[in-house]
């Protein structure tokens, strides 16, 4: 099993814009071999001391897949193509952590 946490930062006030493309796109992913889990989080705010400052800019997406090839898979999928270019104008940057069981 892989894990994947994606961190996307979009421009400022482009966060509800960026979900609504999102949302778009995932019963296409769900559909998807070797899927598990696919969503998008946003921050949430608490008293807990070690959690880092509120980033009203980023969206986190919290996957599951069933292997580091549907992983792939995913990533090279026609409908990733057509909502990269969607949203290319409104992210700033992305980060990946691809990790699996230890």
């Amino acid at each position: 099993m892989i894990f994947v946490i994606a961190t996307i930062e979009v421009k400022p006030g482009k966060r509800d814009a960026f979900l609504a493309e999102f949302c778009k796109n995932m019963p296409n992913v769900h559909a998807e071999k070797g899927y598990i889990e696919y969503g998008p989080t946003v921050d949430v705010a608490t008293e807990m001391k070690a959690q880092i400052p509120l980033r009203e800019n980023v969206v986190t997406i919290m996957e599951k897949w069933e292997s580091l090839e549907a992983l792939m898979a995913h990533a090279a999928a026609p409908h990733m193509a057509e909502y990269r270019a969607k949203v290319k104008d409104i992210v700033v940057g992305t980060s990946l952590q691809i990790l699996r069981p230890a």
